[in-house]
């Protein structure tokens, strides 16, 4: 009798386990290499987050950069044609001035007039430097580079305005010039 329940035992035991599928097998590997990508993808998420970081403060200073150098250029332009206008006067007022074709009377008020250019071609290098070098205005890249690009306008207005009445003047002494040889020469009738 014991071995006839020890062989049934046996029986059911084998029977048991031919019809049960047993404890679940986990395949450790798969769930390593799962966990490993996971790793992985979170650093290159990080990388990629501090990358977009960088570019985008790049972009800034790019930004900033270019601010600057229209700054620069508008600064250039309006020195250049400050230069022009103080070449002009130099120069041409002189000539314009010790012509013997200009009455004294009128000298006083060609060297106002080319004063008074001078005198805002100055004023605007002034108020430029404020705006360059002061804080104080509390203004945008962007604000300070409309400014300039307005001052470096009204620069060329004023160097095509002294050129004008350079020009005008000459005018004048080459027509007084020309009325004094007509006036003076000798008639031979």
């Amino acid at each position: 009798m014991k071995t006839k329940i020890l062989f049934i035992v046996t029986i059911l035991f084998f029977s048991l386990q031919s019809t049960a599928q047993g404890m679940p097998v986990y395949d450790n590997t798969n769930f390593i290499s799962f966990a490993k990508s996971l790793i992985e993808s979170a650093k290159q998420t990080s990388q990629l987050l501090q990358t977009v970081k960088f570019l985008k403060d790049q972009k800034e200073n790019i930004v900033k950069v270019n601010s600057v150098i229209k700054q620069l250029k508008a600064v250039k332009a309006l020195a250049k044609n400050n230069e022009r206008l103080f070449l002009v006067v130099r120069d041409d007022l002189r000539e314009i001035l010790n012509s013997p074709y200009i009455k004294p009377e009128e000298i006083t008020s060609i060297s106002d007039s080319f004063n008074a250019i001078l005198e805002t071609a100055l004023e605007d290098l002034d108020f430029i430097d404020q705006i360059l070098s002061s804080d104080f205005l509390k203004m945008t890249d962007a604000e300070r580079t409309t400014i300039l690009k307005e001052k470096e306008e009204d620069s060329k207005a004023m160097v095509s305005d002294i050129n004008l009445k350079t020009n005008r003047y000459r005018d004048i002494i080459s027509f007084r010039k020309l009325q004094d040889k007509i006036n003076t020469r000798e008639t031979n009738y």
